[in-house]
């Protein structure tokens, strides 16, 4: 069962910074789970908010600003927000990266990146999972690219995204771990898919959704699944 960690280590470490990166690495999580956004000068910003204000000390919109704008923001007092780029360099091929498309305009950016980075660097496909909850961009992502695996998010309706899975031939489903039960975990395994619920982080939590079998989990503390 995959340990993935949600925004990097985020119990240990403030969320989608390259501390918190780096300390899933440490945990020996099999992938991490990171949010994009693009700056107003087309870099791709890892971040989940569309805006700065509450994890940074700044305050506006991600798209407004540019890269070295951005880079100027600090969270916690000390931490620059990462390019996915970066992420890619600290991560070197170690563990899988779940990258979540947020913010307009990601899906070709980031495709481009992976390519880059599987042409140049001797990655694989099999290193990233591209997932959203804007189905429209992983239809995109999926034209683009269709070797790239996809992730269709949920967190309302486990049969519409299950049908949605089956029309865009993705990988896995991404699913609030609430919506689960061993019976519509089994009707999707049986159709192919990998289920990677989240964000499950309580004991309690955990040992339920290991029970229904799923291939992964996404939390804030991988080192408890």
């Amino acid at each position: 069962m995959l340990k993935i960690a949600h925004r990097g280590a985020k119990a240990y470490e403030p969320e989608n910074t390259l501390q918190a990166f780096q300390k899933a690495l440490d945990l020996n999580s099999d992938g991490i789970e990171l949010d994009v956004h693009l700056s107003s000068d087309g870099h791709i910003i890892v971040i989940h908010d569309e805006t700065i204000d509450r994890t940074t000390n700044g305050k506006g919109l991600v798209n407004t600003f540019s890269l070295s704008e951005l880079k100027s923001f600090l969270i916690d007092e000390k931490y620059q927000i990462p390019t996915l780029n970066e992420v890619f360099d600290l991560v070197d091929k170690k563990c899988l990266i779940n990258i979540e498309l947020k913010g307009l305009e990601t899906a070709p950016k980031v495709v481009e990146l992976i390519e880059k980075y599987i042409s140049e660097k001797d990655w694989k496909y099999e290193h990233f999972i591209i997932s959203s909850f804007d189905w429209n961009m992983l239809e995109e992502t999926s034209k683009l690219n269709p070797s790239i695996s996809i992730g269709v998010l949920t967190e309302e309706n486990i049969d519409t995204a299950l049908a949605f899975a089956e029309k865009i031939k993705a990988k896995a489903i991404h699913s609030d771990f609430q919506l689960l039960n061993t019976k519509n975990v089994q009707q999707m395994q049986e159709k192919g898919f990998l289920v990677l619920p989240w964000t499950v982080n309580s004991e309690e939590d955990i040992q339920k959704v290991k029970s229904y079998q799923v291939y992964g989990i996404i939390s804030d503390n991988p080192d408890k699944i």
